[in-house]
């Protein structure tokens, strides 16, 4: 089972699960974000790639807003590489893929599935919150074991989670 946004992270994880011999389910998500270029392209890409199905799963986090995708703030159009590199960018959804992994978990137990494949950008995830901003190679390190702790204590030891 692989989580699918369409973007280039999940497009690779499933790429990784299909040359690993996986049967392939996908998901993703329509959870009130401002466009629907990235569920149009997951829709290509699980045609393209042929998984056996392509749930799309909604919920609405405008309710809670907080990034440029789901609450009235505006969406950076032309960044330079030093404001892509600083800090969380204003398109961060608090919580995203804890909730996706939510939805995946409970997928996965319907298909019988034991492993979860999501593709990820390190700076999104809700570790780098935890762990702050620092440079430093120690608290890079400590962000990366703080994530894969996060998503064992989500999935557990019934799951199997690739990232």
């Amino acid at each position: 089972m692989v989580l699918l946004s369409g973007g280039l992270d999940s497009t690779t994880a499933l790429a990784v699960a299909r040359s690993a011999g996986y049967e392939l389910y996908a998901m993703s998500f329509r959870y009130g974000q401002r466009h629907s270029l990235e569920l149009e392209s997951a829709s290509r890409v699980a045609s393209a790639i042929g998984v056996e199905k392509h749930l799309i799963a909604n919920f609405d986090l405008r309710a809670i807003g907080g990034s440029a995708l789901t609450d009235q703030i505006e969406v950076p159009k032309e960044r330079g590489a030093e404001e892509i590199a600083s800090g969380i960018p204003v398109t961060y959804v608090p919580a995203r893929n804890t909730i996706f992994l939510s939805f995946a978990l409970a997928w996965a137990e319907v298909l019988g599935a034991q492993d979860i494949f999501i593709g990820v950008n390190l700076s999104t995830t809700a570790a780098t919150l935890i762990a702050g901003q620092s440079t430093s190679n120690r608290s890079k390190e400590w962000r990366i074991l703080r994530r894969r702790r996060a998503l064992k204590d989500v999935c557990g030891s019934r799951f199997t989670r690739h990232s």
